[in-house]
This record gives C-alpha cells, sequence and structure tokens, in this order.
C-alpha cells in the first residue's frame, strides 16, 4: 500500500471545494442552501481522537517490544495493517469533507454572514474543516508509528552482513 501523500489530499480538497462552493451557489440561487450539521465537527473529531489513541497505543506497544521488556505486549502485523488501512482511507474521506465544507463555509462567508443562523452554519463548516484537518494529521501519524524500519543491514544481493 502506498504512503498517504499530501498532494492527492490537496487536490481532493480542492476539487470537492470547488464544487461544493459552485453548488452552494446554484442550490442558494434556487431556494434555500442545507445546513451544515453540528455533528460534522463532533464525529470527526471522534475520528481524530480514534486515530490519535491507536496510533499512541501501538507506538507504545512497539517500543516496548523493541526494548525487550518483560511482560511487552507484541503488535500483529494484520492489527497494524488494519490501523493503517483505516487512516488512509480516513485521511482520504476527510480530505474530501473539508472540501466540501470549505467551499460551503466559503461561499456563507462571501455572501451570507449577515445571517445569524447562516454565521451559525459558518462556524460549523470552519469547525468541521479544522477537524477533518485533525483527522488527517493523526492518520499521517498513525502511518509514520506503523513505517518498518528500512533494512539497513542487508547487501544489495539481499545477503546479510
Amino acid at each position: 500500500m502506498s504512503q498517504l501523500r499530501i498532494g492527492v489530499l490537496v487536490g481532493l480538497f480542492a476539487a470537492a471545494g470547488v464544487v461544493s462552493w459552485a453548488g452552494a451557489r446554484l442550490w442558494d440561487s434556487m431556494g434555500t442552501l442545507p445546513t451544515v450539521p453540528l455533528a460534522a465537527p463532533i464525529v470527526l473529531g471522534v475520528i481524530a481522537a480514534v486515530l490519535a489513541a491507536t496510533a499512541f497505543s501501538l507506538r507504545a506497544r512497539l517500543r516496548a517490544q523493541r526494548e525487550r521488556r518483560p511482560g511487552a505486549k507484541g503488535v500483529d502485523p494484520l492489527l497494524a495493517a488494519r490501523a493503517v488501512v483505516f487512516g488512509h482511507a480516513s485521511a482520504l474521506v476527510s480530505a474530501l469533507i473539508a472540501g466540501v465544507y470549505g467551499g460551503v463555509g466559503l461561499f456563507l462567508v462571501m455572501h451570507q454572514l449577515d445571517v445569524p443562523a447562516r454565521r451559525d452554519q459558518a462556524i460549523y463548516a470552519g469547525a468541521s474543516v479544522v477537524a477533518a484537518v485533525g483527522v488527517i494529521a493523526a492518520a499521517f501519524f498513525l502511518e509514520r508509528v506503523c513505517r518498518l524500519p528500512e533494512d539497513d543491514d542487508k547487501e544489495p544481493g539481499g545477503v546479510t552482513a
């Protein structure tokens, strides 16, 4: 599996943001714009917390295993792989969500910030973008924790020195 790339995440964010901003303009011209749910930043924050807690737990277990502490609980490679896949998928989805809420939030800030209900929606959208960035940061941290060390002791022919 390939590593997360910031360029891909920024591209997803930008594309979703542009489409969302244009969709918000179109939707608002035809009637009323759907609301940004209050639960969006909360759910993203919970996902970021779960990813960060998993990363800290795996890091501590790997450190104990590396230092050969007595009674150290090892890390199942399949568990680590699943955690990385969950982090990878969460980062990609969070980049899309951040773009969507960023585009809607930008539209609200540009056109309807004087209405109190729309101001609240812009705040919720901004909080969702911040929480999505937290998910992405936690996913990068988890990926870094689960990265395998390079084999420096092997020669190019595959023979151990």
